[in-house]
């Protein structure tokens, strides 16, 4: 029997895939690095504010978005858009006094239209939502 030749795009293909995943695991491994330089920042400082607590979900969205490409080989969209919501309420929290108040009134509006936008993409009209 021949064995069958693989073409250049299955090794381009498996190239990027292999790449892909290093790069995941990098990404990965830098969140755990900075997830525990913001603990030890935090010991060393003897105070939690709701800031970090906020920064330390956005360090576990990305970890969780991590796991679920290995598990499943694709990243729900619902999850960037998380991440991305709670990165606009840390902002919102951070934001000094010295900002103009319209910049609350963005900042809130783009957390309103992401969450808006989960709501329209995990919609399945007549059936269960992935949430039930």
């Amino acid at each position: 029997m021949d064995v069958p030749k693989k073409s250049p795009n299955t090794f381009v293909s498996q190239s990027i895939h292999y790449a892909e995943n290093a790069f995941l695991l990098v990404i990965g491994v830098f969140t755990v690095v900075a997830m525990a330089q913001e603990i030890w920042i935090i010991i060393e400082g003897r105070s939690v504010a709701l800031k970090d607590l906020l920064l330390m979900f956005i360090y576990v969205e990305v970890l969780a978005m991590v796991g679920v490409y290995y598990d499943s080989k694709k990243i729900p969209i619902t999850l960037p858009l998380f991440i991305a919501i709670t990165a606009l309420a840390r902002l919102v929290i951070l934001q000094g006094k010295e900002q103009p108040p319209v910049n609350l009134l963005y900042e809130s509006g783009a957390v309103l239209l992401l969450a808006l936008a989960c709501v329209v993409i995990t919609y399945k009209p007549g059936g269960k939502n992935d949430a039930e």
